[in-house]
């Protein structure tokens, strides 16, 4: 019975504990809806970096113009419905003065190189419309960014501003990746190919909870059935020491 207790608060908890994430789950993804969709507004400039929060800011749609600077890409690990490949993380120099981080797009393995991408890539001020994304630091949970031989598996900005020698302005503290379908490149230029954004979350939290709850029902009636069986086991032994004892006499 004891065990039996102990599961199924642990059950049970567990079940609140996927509620909770249900209704973090939902409200992530409303508010993603919201951001993806709205009217893009002017990119976060440094007096408002300090405010940026994840709860407010993140896939926020928004516009910075400014003058990409190729040679100092960095490219970071991906795997998109496109295959494996690249990010193409370009810096960008804001009329404002100071460098974006910019998610160009994806690349496959093969145009990794920037002369094997298609026509020349974009010159001069351009205006780009995205979605702002917050810093990766260090690297995922399976790899650690290599910083001393290139190797990037996330989009860490300070990292990436650090190794590509982006000391003379301000960095932003997030990153953007490019929205499809807006004219950041000329139309001929197949890669990088922007708009791969994962804007799906799975939400099976509402299963988990159901699952969880079931397992604290079930345990909860095998607990109700043992306390039963418990008092009729102890009503039978008391009705036979009572009729030994009256065989006796």
């Amino acid at each position: 019975m004891a065990v039996a207790l102990v599961a199924f608060a642990g059950f049970f908890g567990l079940g609140v504990f996927q509620v909770k994430r249900l209704a973090w789950k939902e409200a992530l993804i409303a508010r993603v809806d919201r951001h993806v969709h709205a009217t893009p507004v002017p990119a976060p400039t440094p007096g408002a970096w300090p405010s940026i929060s994840k709860e407010r800011d993140e896939y926020r749609r928004v516009v910075v113009k400014g003058t990409f600077a190729h040679t100092k890409e960095t490219l970071v690990k991906a795997s998109t419905v496109l295959g494996p490949g690249f990010w193409v993380m370009t810096p960008l120099r804001t009329t404002q003065g100071h460098w974006v981080m910019v998610n160009r797009g994806f690349v496959p393995t093969q145009q990794r190189e920037p002369t094997q991408r298609g026509l020349t890539a974009p010159d001069g001020e351009q205006t780009v419309v995205a979605l702002l994304r917050l810093t990766e630091p260090e690297g995922t949970w399976l790899q650690s960014n290599d910083v001393g031989n290139d190797r990037w598996y996330s989009r860490d900005v300070a990292a990436m501003a650090a190794a590509r020698g982006l000391t003379d302005a301000p960095v932003a503290p997030y990153f953007l990746d490019v929205v499809a379908g807006e004219p950041t490149e000329p139309a001929a230029v197949a890669w990088p190919r922007p708009g791969l954004t994962v804007l799906h979350f799975n939400n099976n939290h509402l299963v988990y909870a159901l699952t969880w709850f079931t397992l604290a029902a079930m345990t909860a009636g095998a607990l109700g059935y043992l306390l039963v069986d418990e008092r009729r086991l102890r009503r039978l032994a008391g009705d036979r020491r009572s009729h030994d004892t009256h065989a006796r006499r």
